[in-house]
């Protein structure tokens, strides 16, 4: 099979026909064997009902219906898992992604041999409190990753070869970051193309200010497991290490200071009475409790099933 296009969806039963409809034409002026994934996301509108319905007229749909909602990220990994074709096409169900932008990623993949292309929505049509925090996240994204091709990092139109998607995983709101996992996972040929983008034609935008707080932390996650997934002791040893050198050196300068005026004979004040003391103190616990926690961290980690699962591009 050469395309599987998944499409999460919530609350999107008047644009279903629509795009399923135009993602078929598509495919069939291209001559493209395909799969269309529905991925309802706890939909409360008929949107279920629509995919069944749909389905008795195109063999092609396949619809997943979860039993409430639990995200995109976790509607693009269900559907990412049931994926079978070569390449795989995510796009949203609001009809604000062009399936006539298919072709052309599906091209990227095969005859340029990209792992993942992603959309870029140049001239956008999302009111500003989508986009404000859009440009940011994007901003902050590009310099914790240094993947600095793409300008749009959350763009819901993308392509991925088959191996990476089988070898992610995507949960909370990661779905934001994909390429990230892309890149942490070793797939480091990313690329970035210019689509459509256009005015929602039904319905309303799920956005919320909430997404705002959990893409950042989701981010901070992203890094620090990239990073430091595999040893957890290299970042929390050494920033307890040099809270506690800091702490100690402190307190010697502080018992010096004292011992130095004591044999001057010159008036000194109880080391409890150093306000130094108590910030040398917090250093020394606080430096004692980030090695002990790389420490255990360590050790759970030494201990997970997956702690030499590693990525393997090929075998001869």
């Amino acid at each position: 099979m050469d395309i599987s296009v998944v499409v999460p969806l919530y609350d999107e039963v008047e644009s279903l026909p629509e795009l399923t409809s135009w993602i078929s034409r598509v495919m069939n002026d291209n001559n493209y064997t395909y799969e269309i994934i529905l991925v309802d996301d706890g939909s409360r509108d008929g949107s279920w009902d629509m995919i069944c319905r749909l389905k008795e007229s195109n063999p092609f749909i396949y619809g997943i219906k979860f039993r409430r909602n639990y995200g995109k990220s976790a509607a693009l990994n269900t559907g990412f898992e049931a994926a079978r074709g070569e390449v795989i096409i995510t796009m949203d169900a609001d009809l604000q992604d062009s399936p006539d932008e298919i072709p052309g990623l599906y091209r990227r993949i095969t005859e340029d041999k990209y792992d993942l292309v992603s959309g870029w929505k140049a001239k956008r049509y999302d009111p500003l409190s989508k986009t404000i925090p859009t440009k940011l996240f994007n901003a902050a994204t590009r310099k914790m990753s240094g993947i600095n091709n793409l300008h749009d990092f959350n763009c819901g139109l993308k392509a991925y070869r088959k191996t990476v998607v089988k070898n992610i995983e995507v949960y909370g709101e990661m779905h934001r970051y994909i390429p990230v996992l892309a890149k942490w996972a070793g797939f480091t040929k990313i690329g970035e193309q210019v689509v459509e983008h256009r005015a929602r034609k039904y319905g309303k935008t799920k956005f919320g200010w909430s997404r705002f707080i959990n893409g950042f932390l989701d981010l901070l996650s992203i890094f620090f497991v990239g990073k430091f997934g595999k040893r957890p002791m290299h970042f929390f040893g050494t920033m307890g290490t040099l809270s506690f050198f800091a702490g100690t050196v402190l307190a010697l300068w502080i018992m010096g200071e004292k011992l130095y005026l004591i044999a001057k004979h010159e008036h000194y004040r109880d080391i409890t009475d150093n306000p130094l003391f108590y910030l040398a103190l917090v250093a020394i616990v606080l430096g004692s409790q980030l090695f002990l926690t790389g420490f255990v961290a360590e050790l759970v980690s030494r201990n997970a099933p997956e702690r030499n699962r590693y990525q393997i591009e090929e075998t001869v």
